[in-house]
């Protein structure tokens, strides 16, 4: 069927992605090498990162050195590894500077560090992961039994997000940052770790989530009690809604929660958050809103929430039985299918891949929406890896 309506099957497309893909991404490798972007400017190309508002904590910064991993991985060109270790040197200047970390620890680290152990079982990269999970554990609330999600000076940007004292609060994008806990924990044999991120994604389970598989981005607590308070709309449209970024992290993070603990619940709720979004994407000719629940105009996509489901959905595939891998599997391709068509930019002469991106979506400035946003990419080329059998698991 696939064959039919498009021409070619999903192994050939598949190929000839991958085919592109080390073609752009040696360019980039080339071109970048230890600059960590995040978006293209108005000139169209990226730029380093501490050139912008941003600055060197950003919670993005992993996602580059995280492409360059999966492509040492895939290829063994030395030039990924080089850069990647040079990113991450700059990277470790966060270590000595907490108070500019927030959850994102995990983002930043696991993609950067943890990668490098993993793939050499370099020392100084061990001792950064675990630096790295040290600070996001000590966020731990422990009458929430939640991980705070961002820092006092966040304020002033979260006040569109709905307002309201944000030492109180836990985001769904933190379940993609737990899995620094899970393996802090079987490096060191050490169950607090383990513990603090089982805790936080039950809490995530119990308020986030919702029975149809939805989820809030946003819930907030008394800070002192742990006391449920509400739930802020964030990046959504608005409270109640489904930002469909969200939706990619709770697929692919509790997913990983289950991957971590074998815990069936966390796997249930993966499934259910999965559904919900090959549901709300069938119907979209499996393109990306940046919210599943806005009004039909105006039209927004958010190519960053299709790559990260994607991946959710491939790991998903992994736990299941050969009747579910299949399905699963299927909506992965239908999705980066889809994106690579509207989106891809696979000129190697021009930065980035996938264009697209949204932040959130009420953008007063409408510069981060659809438009190039790296941890597309980081996504894209890890479901590209993982259908070829060729990724590393960074997670």
């Amino acid at each position: 069927m696939e064959e039919k309506r498009t021409g070619c099957s999903n192994q050939e497309w598949l190929d000839g992605v991958y085919d592109k893909l080390l073609v752009k991404m040696k360019a980039e490798c080339e071109r970048i090498g230890t600059m960590i972007p995040y978006t293209t400017g108005k000139d169209g190309k990226y730029h380093d990162i501490e050139e912008g508002p941003w600055g060197i904590g950003f919670w993005t910064n992993g996602f580059w050195p995280g492409m360059l991993w999966q492509m040492y991985e895939a290829t063994g060109d030395e030039e990924y590894r080089k850069a990647a270790v040079g990113v991450e040197e700059r990277l470790d200047v966060l270590l000595r500077s907490p108070e500019t970390v927030d959850h994102d620890a995990g983002f930043l680290f696991l993609l950067s560090s943890v990668a490098n152990y993993r793939k050499t079982g370099d020392k100084d990269a061990r001792r950064r992961g675990l630096m790295a999970a040290s600070t996001l554990s000590a966020r731990y609330n422990l009458d929430g039994r939640f991980i705070r999600a961002w820092n006092d000076e966040m304020a002033k940007m979260t006040e569109h997000f709905g307002g309201g004292d944000i030492r109180g609060w836990m985001i769904i994008d933190c379940m993609m940052n737990i899995p620094l806990l899970y393996w802090a924990s079987e490096e060191t044999k050490d169950p607090r770790f383990r513990k603090i991120a089982v805790n936080h994604a039950k809490t995530a389970q119990q308020y986030i989530t919702r029975p149809d598989g939805s989820c809030n981005h946003i819930v907030a607590f008394d800070p002192d009690s742990g006391a449920y308070l509400n739930n802020p709309g964030g990046q959504g449209y608005e409270s109640g809604s489904s930002w469909s970024r969200g939706q990619s992290w709770a697929v692919y993070g509790f997913a990983l929660s289950y991957r971590h603990t074998g815990d069936e619940t966390f796997l249930d709720t993966a499934k259910r958050c999965a559904h919900y979004c090959i549901a709300n994407l069938a119907v979209n000719d499996w393109l990306p809103l940046v919210d599943f629940r806005a009004p039909a105009e105006p039209v927004k996509y958010d190519s960053t929430a299709a790559m990260c489901i994607a991946c959710g959905l491939l790991e998903i595939a992994e736990h299941v039985s050969e009747h579910e891998k299949r399905f699963y599997i299927k909506a992965a391709y239908r999705i980066l299918r889809a994106c690579d068509a509207k989106f891809a930019n696979w000129d190697p002469e021009t930065d980035s891949i996938m264009t697209g991106g949204t932040f959130f979506y009420h953008d007063p400035t409408g510069e981060n929406t659809e438009v190039p946003i790296i941890y597309a990419d980081y996504y894209l080329i890890e479901a590209i890896l993982r259908l070829k059998g060729k990724a590393l698991f960074e997670w």
